[in-house]
């Protein structure tokens, strides 16, 4: 079971997150993902729409393999190595997360990632019910 709190009493409006989100189950960590297709290959270095998407599909996978999805999600943090792609990865988040309640969230920006040309990484945290 999993409560979004998206906006408690006293605390500013969010943008595509829940300020608080409250789990119980199985937790699942998610490392960070990065924009590489299934050889490991980085898309489009040109695009933070294009690798965002594939940040999120990588996500995606790696949820499904640990029997999570989705909706399981507790939070999300982004590491972005320019806040001007904030718009991208929001489009992108948007699109994955479709009509799902929104997890907690960080963002970070930072000065490079461990994969040259890689504009965004995110990790996860899940929860499943347990077993």
């Amino acid at each position: 079971m999993i409560e979004h709190l998206e906006r408690p009493d006293g605390l500013g409006p969010t943008n595509g997150y829940s300020h608080a989100v409250i789990g119980e189950g199985r937790l699942v960590a998610i490392s960070g993902q990065l924009p590489v297709d299934r050889e490991g290959a980085l898309v489009d270095a040109s695009d933070a729409l294009v690798q965002a998407r594939q940040v999120f599909t990588n996500l995606g996978r790696a949820l499904s393999a640990a029997g999570a999805e989705p909706r399981d999600l507790l939070r999300l943090t982004y590491f972005l190595t320019d806040l001007a792609d904030i718009g991208e990865v929001r489009t992108a988040r948007d699109e994955f997360l479709a009509a799902v309640s929104r997890p907690a969230s960080s963002l970070v920006q930072v000065a490079g990632l461990v994969l040259p040309g890689a504009r965004v990484e995110i990790d996860a945290l899940a929860m499943i019910e347990s077993r």
